[in-house]
């Protein structure tokens, strides 16, 4: 597998209106903000009592009563391609998000040089930022890459009957967008090299089909993980707390566990597309659990 970005090299990260930069090797990896969203905390941790949760969240300086986690977009150019993994909210979902157009103008890229767009999962923050308000494609010069049971899922007949009526418009939405793409779209699995040193990683539970994407360097790497561990906090000291966000809450806890433990082994950094500090960091084994270290 070719190397994309070399371990060891010296990351450089600095913020201005909402973009962060790291460059890493002769590649460099761009995390803009889309803004961010509010969840009911009832919602995300239905199963674990009250007062345990309450103790937990004001133990560790968090809210008691919505999360409003930040909306993380990577893009990494890597000689003369500009590849997007996930590509935000758009106007149409939350009034705090659908940022990431004025946010990539902020950081003075034209969305016509992007040359690669690949989806973590189809959850209406991480894809209904394809199209524009005229459902015109944002990204007009773009190869698309999502997880062939990804797709397989959402494009299915089936799906809008057996989902919750709270989530069906993720299913219709999800099926306008795939429409806008589905000629230029590719199918991806698991261990497939997607772009040069860049391989997809199953990470299912949150959706049937999540992918995360390892980015290869000399040793170590860089994980983008989309929703895999949704928060730097929660997932890490609790990464057994099902949670309302998984379609698969067993799963999802049991790739959570997986995917920790080889983010420690591995030595791996990691970008989080709901975290803070830009989302990019690394990962500690820490008192039976945890611990997310912020690299900025």
């Amino acid at each position: 597998m070719a190397t994309a970005l070399a371990a060891g090299s010296t990351l450089m990260p600095f913020r201005s209106l909402a973009v962060t930069r790291q460059q890493v090797g002769d590649g460099e990896l761009i995390v803009i903000s889309d803004g961010a969203l509010s969840l009911p905390m009832n919602f995300l941790y239905p199963d674990v009592p009250k007062e345990e949760l309450e103790a937990f969240l004001k133990a560790n300086d968090l809210p008691t009563d919505a999360l409003q986690p930040p909306c993380n977009v990577t893009l990494l150019r890597q000689g003369d391609r500009l590849a997007i993994f996930d590509v935000g909210s758009g106007a149409n979902f939350m009034p705090t998000a659908g940022k990431l157009l004025e946010n990539l103008a902020a950081a003075d890229i034209d969305p016509a040089e992007v040359t690669d767009v690949l989806f973590t999962h189809a959850h209406p923050d991480h894809l209904w930022g394809v199209t524009d308000d005229f459902d015109e494609l944002v990204f007009p010069e773009a190869r698309y890459q999502i997880g062939e049971a990804e797709w397989a899922y959402w494009s299915s007949k089936d799906t809008l009957d057996s989902v919750p009526a709270d989530r069906q418009t993720f299913v219709v939405g999800a099926q306008n967008r795939f429409a806008a793409i589905e000629d230029k779209v590719e199918m991806i699995k698991p261990g497939q090299e997607v772009l040069a040193g860049v391989e997809a990683i199953d990470t299912s539970g949150h959706t049937p089909g999540h992918l995360s994407f390892l980015v290869h360097g000399n040793g170590a790497g860089t994980l983008i993980g989309g929703d895999a561990l949704s928060h730097a906090t929660i997932s890490f000291q609790h990464p057994e707390w099902r949670t309302g966000s998984d379609q698969d809450p067993d799963k999802g806890v049991e790739t959570r566990r997986r995917l920790l433990d080889r983010l420690v082994a591995d030595k791996l950094h990691l970008i989080g597309y709901h975290f803070d500090h830009s989302g990019a960091g690394t990962v500690e084994a820490k008192d039976g659990a945890y611990s997310f270290v912020p690299l900025a």
